[in-house]
């Protein structure tokens, strides 16, 4: 893969097309993975018009507002997204009888509660699926963390992880999501950030 072209900061939809492109020239398998977040469906956009059968890997809580669940499924029908949803090993009824409902970040079981809602389910997704390259719509102004990473770099398993809107605005995305007639979600919660700049783990443990 071209160093040349990993040294660019995509920040329109040619120069994140190519770098899509790019990174799966080698014919590795490949996954995307979505929280159906605001300005989701533009990842997901950009990665399927290069790999329409790419699976769109969803780590679902159990927590989503009933407008996420309407979101994901509107895209995947407009898109025809090869959707892997992984869930925890728990229903949220049966977690929550048990243990209650989300702690905070300050709670000592906070760690476990991430552990089981979302890393454990991408964990079971990275073994079956076994992908060499992982597209992700982190972008740099979400966290301080997301703010210091490449575009391009690779994980500690060796997997490949692109970020083709890492340096994209808010307004870039809402251009996109306009000039291609796709749909946005604002009634979003993530109960593994309690915080909306702290990271879930994800991006930290991967």
């Amino acid at each position: 893969m071209s160093s040349d072209l990993f040294a660019l900061n995509p920040q329109g939809p040619s120069e994140a097309l190519a770098l899509i492109e790019e990174s799966l020239r080698s014919g590795e398998p490949a996954i995307v993975t979505s929280n159906f977040r605001p300005f989701a469906a533009v990842m997901l956009h950009l990665v399927t018009r290069v790999a329409p059968t790419i699976p769109v890997v969803w780590m679902d809580s159990g927590y989503n507002t009933a407008e996420t669940y309407r979101h994901a499924e509107a895209l995947r029908a407009q898109l025809d997204l090869n959707l892997r949803v992984y869930t925890p090993r728990r229903t949220r009824a049966r977690r929550e009888a048990l243990d209650g409902p989300p702690p905070g970040a300050d709670d000592p079981r906070f760690d476990d509660f991430v552990r089981e809602v979302k890393l454990e389910p991408f964990e079971r997704a990275l073994a079956e699926l076994r992908p060499k390259v992982w597209f992700n719509g982190v972008r740099a102004s979400d966290t301080a963390q997301r703010a210091t990473m490449a575009q391009v770099e690779r994980n500690a398993d060796g997997i490949l992880k692109v970020a083709p809107l890492l340096h994209w605005t808010s307004r870039d995305l809402h251009h996109y999501l306009q000039q291609h007639g796709l749909p946005n979600n604002w009634d979003y919660v993530d109960p593994t950030k309690p915080d909306p700049a702290q990271e879930c783990g994800l991006h930290v443990a991967h």
